[in-house]
Order: C-alpha cells, then structure tokens, then sequence
C-alpha cells in the first residue's frame, strides 16, 4: 500500500483500534463470555495480515503432538473458501476428504502434509468444530489456526508468529496497514516464534522491541528451509537434477512474496522472471496461460510456486515444467519450544479431577 492511501485510510484505521480495544475489554471485564473445549487446545496467530509463516509452525506443532501418540486436530477457518460458513471436514487423518475450493487452501496443504497425523475442520465457529471432533473423531487435543484475535475461545498456549523480514508492516492499523491491533497486543501471548530469522535486516533490534512488548514472555527464533521440490500435477515423476542451472520463473499468490523469491534466491535457483499474485489467489486457466506466455518471452523453460498455490493449480494445464517447493521450519531452542507445548498439556490434565 502506497503511502497516500495509508494516509487516507488511517482514520478508518483509528476507528478499528478503538473497537478492537473495547472488544478486548469487554471480554477482560467479562461482558462478553469466552468459552472453551474440554481438551488441550493451542493457538497459533500473528499480529498482521498473512505471510507469516504460521502455517509450518502448525504443522511442526502438529507433528510434534502426533509424535507423542496424540490425536491431533487443527482447527482453521479455511481462507479463501467457497462457503466459508459450512463446516468442512477436510481430512479425518486418514483420508482426505475435501478439495482447496472447498476447504481453503492452506487448510488442505495442512490435510495433505499431515496425513495420518491430525485432522483437519475448516469451520468459522471453531468451538463447535472441536466438540464434534472430539465425538466423532476421538480427538484430544487441538492446533487453533490463525486463533490470536479470536477471543471468544479460551486457549492453554497463545503462540504469535513475527515475520522477520517484515514485523510490522506499515505499522498501521487495517485497513491503512497489515496490523490487525496494535503491536503492544503482543502482551497477551504466552509465547512468540520470529521466523525468517536467517534473512533480517537487523535481528538484534527486533529482538529487544519483541522482548519489550512480549512484556517478559518466552521469545523464539526459526528459519524456513526447503525440503524439497515436486512436480505439479505430476508428483511421483523426478525432479531434474538441473533445475538450478537454467533460468526459471518464480510466482506464487501468498501473503510474503518476496520472502519466497529471496529463499529461492539464497537457496541457488536463477530467477528469469518472478510474479506476483493475491493471497489466496483462486487460478484459472487464463492466469497459467499467461503466465507461461511471460516466461517463454523471458526466456526461461521451467516454472516454481509454493506448495500452498499447488494445491489449486491440479485441474490445469501446463506447457512448461511447474515445481511446488515444499518448505518446512526450524526452530534454533527447539528442546525449549517443545517444552513449553509439553508443560501446557500437563497443566490441563493436572487441572482436571
């Protein structure tokens, strides 16, 4: 957002916070009744807009819960979805059952990447997801996706994400910036993970205004990596050895592009061309089309996009090879982290009689 925009809209930003601020003190004072489910349920959100990286942090915490023989189950609100009032099951952990039009995006890639670990519901009242999970699925404990500023849902563990690379945004309010309440909200969570710690411009500065916001509270610090590559709508064939020594086309439709690109970059491929699409951008034929008529003219013969848009790009068609990078997160005080999610389930089951 350019910057005469963010300064037309930033009275309108004004008016957000201070509902924001009433809407926290009105649960604060309880005038407004936060409900909770009766199994462990851990909350992964942010301050700002999208791209972030929660979702690794989500499956990682997934993965780590499942690893110790429980039954997981992540509660989304499934972005981007066609009827996002309907409750969708997108997998019960040992099937999928869903589609990305359906489900949501990210709400699927988690689906897929969690297979025979946690399930996934895509359901705007989370709460009434969980219990009918708990009934019908068996599950125990629950992952609350993008759950910060959902108030209405008591949580054992409130972890925020801060991206590195771009913390704050503009440091205004939606909708004349990304933040979604004022950074001193950080206040509330019981944690804070900073990812794309690798790649900040001046990480020691960010740590002591997280420190200072997160008034005391446990501050961690993770890098994404790439884990791999597959071919798109063709995941079992081989990805060519060569792909880093010729020119490629980069494009995804996430909430940090340029964190994609700069990844790709550092990690050794040759960018000919890179493009940029909405979050949660829904694909069509006509955007592959065009695509790949900009990539030829750029002279490169193969095409990269994130995990997250392949899994809307399968009924299309394309004329140049298309890869999906599959990235996941490392956490540097991973013991740590894994012992405060620990520690927050046995306080609920030391809580109960």
């Amino acid at each position: 957002m350019n910057r005469l925009a963010a300064a037309v809209l930033s009275p309108l930003g004004g008016l957000y916070g201070v509902a924001m601020k009433a809407r926290r003190a009105f649960y604060r004072r309880g005038w407004l009744r936060q409900e909770s489910v009766p199994a462990p349920l851990i909350s992964v959100g942010n301050l700002t807009m999208g791209g972030t990286g929660k979702t690794p942090l989500v499956e990682w915490i997934a993965e780590q819960l499942a690893a110790a023989n429980r039954h997981v189950c992540i509660l989304t609100r499934g972005y981007g979805r066609e009827h996002p009032q309907q409750r969708v099951v997108v997998s019960n952990s040992t099937e999928i059952l869903s589609d990305a039009r359906q489900a949501g995006d990210e709400a699927l890639l988690l689906a897929e990447s969690l297979k025979q670990r946690a399930a996934v519901i895509s359901d705007a009242d989370r709460r009434s997801a969980a219990l009918w999970a708990m009934k019908t699925l068996g599950s125990d404990v629950f992952v609350l996706d993008d759950g910060f500023q959902n108030l209405g849902l008591a949580r054992n563990l409130d972890i925020v994400t801060i991206d590195a690379t771009n913390p704050w945004g503009n440091r205004r309010l939606l909708p004349a910036g990304t933040l979604r309440e004022p950074t001193r909200g950080l206040s509330r969570a019981d944690c804070v993970v900073i990812t794309r710690t690798d790649v900040a411009d001046d990480l020691q500065k960010l740590d002591r205004e997280i420190h200072e916001l997160a008034a005391g509270q446990p501050v961690f610090h993770s890098r994404m990596r790439i884990r791999g590559l597959r071919v798109v709508n063709a995941p079992a064939e081989k990805v060519p050895a060569e792909i880093k020594e010729v020119p490629i086309a980069a494009f995804c439709g996430i909430g940090n592009p340029e964190s994609f690109f700069a990844q790709l970059r550092a990690a050794g491929y040759q960018l000919g061309l890179t493009e940029i699409f909405r979050d949660h951008h829904v694909y069509t034929q006509a955007d592959v089309n065009k695509l790949i008529q900009k990539a030829r003219a750029a002279g490169v013969s193969a095409l990269l996009t994130t995990a997250k848009d392949e899994v809307k790009l399968r009924a299309l068609n394309f004329d140049l090879p298309c890869f999906a990078v599959e990235i996941g997160i490392e956490i540097e005080e991973e013991e740590q982290f894994r012992s405060l999610i620990e520690n927050s389930l046995k306080e609920v089951s030391e809580a109960r009689p």
